[in-house]
């Protein structure tokens, strides 16, 4: 046989093992796919409604600090940060092949169609809507196979565990901010000490929350689509996207939380 003859195909199988390890998209590319990416860039406006929210129904301090409070929180969290975090971890923790999984998926016209469900739910001004819905369709899909998928459907997507987290995030912040303005002298790993023990209470709250936007959310996906959308959270990629996603989150809108007191201070309180 001529060298040739032999050389030729291995170069040919070459390139294509080379052309095949090139297909693997990137961390962006594939958080590009996913909704992820819109709903992120709410994030800081959503820790920061929540936040002033707070203040003001606690009525502990003005309006005007309030609305202050909001600003300064809202300028702490970075959503391009929180994507840049999200993609660095997935960039580590995800295989090229896991990443083109995740990807495949989220190019499907049912992840199409989830996806762009889960961003209109995630906008501030939807909230009202499942708040005011929530007892109706409670008690519409009391006892149906949409109501039974949720617990599979919460575990799979880490819910209600992120949403857990977010609550904590945003309680902490609020009582960072408002120690700012108050002669206790608690600190922040106190705070967040005593936050994280009522870490059950909290959950047991949130996760009708995170149940009441469930209905709301898929309300117009099938059962046959909803399945096929766990199915890709409980896959081995689906279920390092998701961990990968929500520990993410988490650390980008913890790391600026203890710092927010005492740029509030600054920012209101006269300088000596």
């Amino acid at each position: 046989m001529k060298l040739g003859t032999l050389v030729k195909p291995l170069l040919v199988a070459g390139l294509f093992m080379a052309g095949s390890a090139m297909a693997a998209p990137s961390a962006q590319r594939v958080l590009t796919a996913s909704p992820i990416d819109d709903i992120v860039e709410r994030y800081p406006a959503m820790m920061a409604e929540g936040i002033r929210e707070g203040v003001k129904r606690s009525q502990k301090l003005p309006p005007m600090v309030a609305d202050t409070l909001g600003y300064v929180v809202r300028n702490s969290f970075s959503a391009a940060d929180i994507e840049q975090k999200i993609v660095s971890n997935l960039e580590h923790n995800l295989s090229g092949k896991q990443l083109e999984a995740v990807e495949g998926w989220y190019k499907t016209p049912v992840a199409r169609k989830i996806s762009a469900a889960e961003i209109a739910a995630s906008d501030p001004a939807a909230w009202g809507q499942i708040q005011a819905r929530a007892s109706e369709l409670n008690k519409k899909y009391k006892g149906t196979d949409r109501a039974r998928m949720f617990e599979r459907f919460d575990r799979a997507a880490r819910a209600t565990e992120s949403a857990v987290d977010t609550t904590i995030a945003v309680q902490l912040g609020l009582a960072t901010a408002m120690a700012a303005f108050s002669s206790d002298s608690t600190n922040y790993d106190e705070l967040k000490q005593k936050l994280g023990s009522q870490r059950s209470a909290i959950r047991g709250i949130v996760e009708q929350q995170v149940y009441d936007s469930y209905l709301h959310t898929y309300e117009k996906i099938s059962a046959q689509e909803m399945g096929l959308y766990i199915d890709f959270l409980e896959s081995e990629a689906g279920t390092a996207f998701s961990k990968t996603v929500t520990e993410s989150i988490q650390q980008a809108i913890t790391e600026p939380i203890e710092s927010i007191g005492s740029q509030l201070a600054r920012f209101l309180l006269p300088q000596k």
